[in-house]
């Protein structure tokens, strides 16, 4: 049996602070398999980036991962020292952020940085690190790649420092790498050519990738697999056809719709109404029962974890799978 690249069981992020205790991440799991990439989706604030700082052991205080497990290739993150994670973190996983001034140095030339990401991790001479360096600019779709590798970070417009920490964390080879919207600020053809290097690697290399964005139709394009989060919690998850076709969770219906398709061209986009709720003052029971067209009486109670048609969901009354919704596809 194969082992998963990553298991994250029972992860839960809490924040103390003078108003009372944050959980931004509750008891949320899923695995990755090599080679397979998973969507990782939902609106700003419902616990995705912490949910993958969490994984990479980036939480600082007041916030504290308090308990769960995060299995890599069947070891626990949580009980290795500060100075594994360091060997770890940029070798083997790797994280791209959303804003690639969080990776950049604004003081050292661009080949520095990706030299001193290569020496940090393996023992190659200083020519062969500069071409490992040079083929991932070019992977990217940067031109003129030796005149970029002697530019510093300022020189580069902000799709092309996003190209630049993209290339970085692909340096070492990593057997797993999160994604935190790293295409927001390319433009769509760069962004075509990125998703699909995504894939080719992760298709000939084994490499298991989870793709964070609230870009749906990336998502449809892009993953085998799809979680959806609201308010710190994994609502539902399953293959992308499944969920993105015929979603059971009303949230996930309403994402869906909310999006903009070809197949519904001058029609006015659905809201899903009201607004995420503060996590400091979560409804009782499910988090979304305040926006929900669906909602009962039932759902003051928190909904367990049901496995209905190969997904798992939390929700008492499940949409109908005939109500199906439509989301673009990004051709990759």
């Amino acid at each position: 049996m194969t082992i998963a690249t990553l298991e994250v069981q029972n992860l839960q992020t809490e924040f103390a602070s003078r108003a009372g205790t944050v959980t931004a991440v509750n008891n949320v799991s899923f695995s990755v398999q090599p080679g397979q990439i998973m969507g990782l989706v939902g609106e700003s604030g419902s616990g995705k980036s912490m949910t993958a700082c969490s994984i990479m052991g980036l939480i600082d205080p007041p916030g504290k991962v308090t308990a769960g497990k995060v299995l890599f290739k069947g070891q626990d993150l949580r009980g290795l020292s500060a100075e594994a994670m360091r060997q770890i973190r940029g070798n083997r996983i790797a994280m791209i952020f959303q804003d690639p001034m969080m990776t950049l140095n604004p003081v050292l030339r661009v080949d520095t940085q990706m030299m001193e990401t290569i020496f940090a991790h393996q023992q190659v001479s200083r020519e062969k690190a500069r071409e490992m360096a040079r083929a991932a600019l070019v992977k990217v779709g940067i031109p003129s790649p030796d005149e970029r590798l002697l530019a510093y970070p300022h020189q580069f417009s902000g799709g092309m420092r996003q190209r630049v920490a993209i290339a970085i964390a692909l340096l070492n080879a990593p057997e797993l790498i999160i994604c935190d919207e790293p295409t927001t600020a390319l433009d769509v053809t760069i962004q075509g050519q990125i998703l699909y290097e995504m894939q080719k690697l992760c298709r000939e290399s084994g490499t298991a990738l989870i793709w964070i964005t609230h870009d749906l139709s990336v998502v449809a394009g892009l993953a085998d697999t799809v979680s959806v989060m609201y308010a710190g919690k994994i609502v539902e998850s399953g293959s992308v056809s499944q969920v993105l076709e015929q979603p059971l969770h009303p949230y996930t219906h309403g994402l869906i719709a909310s999006s903009p398709s070809r197949n519904q061209h001058g029609q006015t986009l659905r809201q899903i109404p009201g607004a995420t709720p503060s996590l400091l003052n979560l409804p009782s029971g499910c988090a979304f029962r305040n926006r929900c067209e669906r909602a009962t009486t039932a759902c003051e109670q928190v909904p367990p974890v049901q496995h209905l048609d190969g997904r798992s969901l939390l929700c008492f009354h499940p949409m109908n799978p005939t109500d199906s919704v439509t989301v673009g596809v990004v051709d990759v």
